[in-house]
């Protein structure tokens, strides 16, 4: 059974109080978007630190704005240019995979965990080690590294709030207190923009449809994951790693309106949702402010105009991305890395055009197949793991 240390008795400061937060990754949409609810939020929080991979424009704008005290570039070669950006401000400034993970260690209230794929996992595991209250938006944490991420947050007391809308969700109706009383969490997913579509009209679709999600607006891989539902694939995984269930417990249902983020049904019959409009800025403020809540500029829903809600049983034929994803959990150990890693590889080639979309899953699926059995002892075994599920990944792709 998974086991989550998701809630500490180290809660930040109330919203009352001033709150000091991180964010890793301040450049991509969940920085950006957590950025603009603390430049809402009437000075009720200040920024400690901010971090980038190479967007120096951005990331200085940004600092001159909301004045951290330490921003950090992930890229070596950017640091000259974010120095002359930031000249005369006194920020503390830092370049390099070392200096992300310096900015995690500072004290702050909450750290949002924004950085995209395996770069995310050290300085997550930095903010964890100190105790730190953590937003996490990575999935590479708990996909690629799940056990061992999880018990890094129980050995040092850290707590741990997911950002995903559907498993903010469950945390939000899920009672901690009493595991027992829950029956299964169910995940909900859009369907994507393929959700009606033949396999065989699958054949032909391109990049630029695949990432036209009807519901969110999100990166081209995040949206891409959407279209093959690999991404839910990869939440069940995470949700596994999250909440004190069993894998069977664990259940996906497709829900076109993205209204309900997903559910928990109790021993009694109950089943507890979570509902709002689709839009991140309603779990990253969650994170932001937990314990308590904080107002976002967020849509409201208006349900007499949604009219209704609908739900249907996933096609596992026409999506056999969320068979690969439970057969990785259920098998366990580095699976999951190599489901993550092949994954990431067979994306990157469709959207480059060397390989067609239903090419990804058979990817991922031979790279799995091949996965060796072993239980990663650290991280640099999952890292050792990753990179050969990618270089897996990579030859299947030549072969096509």
């Amino acid at each position: 059974m998974a086991l989550t240390n998701a809630i500490s008795p180290a809660t930040p400061a109330p919203l009352g109080q001033t709150r000091r937060a991180t964010i890793l990754g301040s450049t991509g949409s969940i920085g950006v978007n957590a950025l603009d609810l603390i430049a809402a939020s009437d000075g009720r929080y200040t920024v400690t630190a901010l971090t980038a991979n190479s967007n120096v424009a951005l990331l200085a704008e940004q600092a001159h704005r909301h004045q951290p005290d330490f921003v950090a570039v992930a890229d070596p070669n950017a640091y000259g240019d974010l120095k002359t950006a930031l000249g005369g401000t006194g920020v503390q400034i830092a370049a390099g995979a070392d200096a992300i993970c310096e900015a995690a260690s500072l004290s702050s209230d909450v750290v949002i965990a924004g950085i995209v794929g395996t770069a995310g996992l050290s300085p997550t595991l930095e903010a964890v080690r100190r105790g730190a209250t953590v937003g996490l938006a990575n999935k590479e944490c708990l996909v690629s590294a799940g056990d061992l991420f999880i018990h890094e947050v129980k050995q040092h007391g850290a707590t741990l709030l997911p950002v995903d809308s559907e498993h903010n969700a469950i945390f939000q109706v899920f009672d901690f207190e009493h595991p027992e009383r829950v029956e299964k969490i169910i995940l909900t997913a859009s369907g994507g923009p393929f959700r009606d579509m033949s396999r065989a009209s699958m054949m032909s679709v391109t990049p630029a449809e695949a990432v036209a999600h009807p519901n969110w607006s999100m990166g081209a891989k995040i949206s891409v994951d959407s279209a093959t539902m690999m991404n839910k694939g990869l939440e069940l995984i995470e949700a596994f790693h999250l909440f004190p269930v069993e894998t069977d417990q664990i259940e996906i249902v497709v829900h076109p309106q993205s209204v309900i983020h997903s559910m928990v049904a109790y021993v009694d019959g109950s089943v507890l949702a979570q509902m709002g409009s689709p839009d991140m800025r309603i779990p990253i403020g969650y994170a932001l402010s937990w314990p308590d809540r904080m107002g976002t500029p967020a849509p409201r829903l208006d349900l007499a105009a949604l009219g209704n809600l609908s739900f249907e049983t996933p096609d596992f034929d026409r999506f056999p991305a969320l068979r690969i994803a439970r057969q990785a959990l259920d098998c366990g150990g580095v699976a999951p890395t190599y489901l993550n890693a092949a994954n990431e590889v067979a994306v990157k080639a469709f959207l480059d055009g060397r390989v067609r979309f239903l090419d990804i899953a058979h990817i991922v699926d031979t790279v799995l197949g091949q996965s060796q059995n072993e239980t990663p002892v650290d991280l640099d075994d999952v890292m050792r793991h990753d990179a050969n599920a990618r270089e897996m990944a990579e030859g299947v792709v030549d072969a096509l």
